[in-house]
């Protein structure tokens, strides 16, 4: 009886980080959609991107739920997190890539993706920001050319790109 107790305690633990990895695999996949939606809507590429939202929203949802089903209080709350974190943030809260470039702009001097995630995690602990969110979200930006990257050895720092400081330097060299 013990040994099978201890059995069932490592089988939950081991689904509970399972589905803990699956739920920050939603989450990024669902910020880089918005991010991808957000840049097809500002490049205005076709009439059909509100078709695209539509129908690749729901499909990671419904990816979850079999994992979650097992446990009964792992589905309720892992199929209301999603939704109401989308509806907190359309509502009241800037979004995670406004925050990051805020943040950036304040700074005098470059950041990694740990010290941007750090100091959002501290000013905003209701919202659960991850590392590897925050470095997606950056890399969105670079790509963006709204934040530049730059490596130092082995160590990546991103800064605000300013469209402003390039025109006045080449002013100035040409003056």
């Amino acid at each position: 009886m013990a040994s099978d107790l201890d059995r069932n305690l490592k089988e939950q633990e081991r689904i509970t980080v399972e589905l803990t990895s699956l739920q920050e695999q939603l989450a990024a996949l669902q910020h880089d959609h918005s991010v991808l939606v957000n840049v097809q809507q500002a490049l205005d590429v076709a009439p059909s991107a509100p078709k695209t939202s539509t129908h690749s929203a729901p499909a990671p949802s419904r990816r979850q739920k079999p994992e979650a089903r097992p446990r009964k209080h792992a589905k309720t709350s892992a199929a209301r997190q999603p939704s109401s974190k989308k509806t907190v943030a359309k509502t009241a809260q800037p979004t995670l890539i406004e925050l990051i470039h805020r943040h950036l702009a304040e700074q005098n001097e470059p950041r990694s993706a740990a010290e941007v995630a750090t100091a959002l995690s501290t000013a905003h602990p209701e919202r659960g920001i991850k590392t590897s969110v925050v470095r997606t979200s950056l890399e969105n930006l670079v790509a963006r050319s709204r934040v530049q990257r730059t490596k130092q050895g082995s160590s990546v720092f991103y800064t605000v790109s300013l469209p402003s400081e390039p025109a006045a330097s080449e002013a100035e060299t040409a003056g």
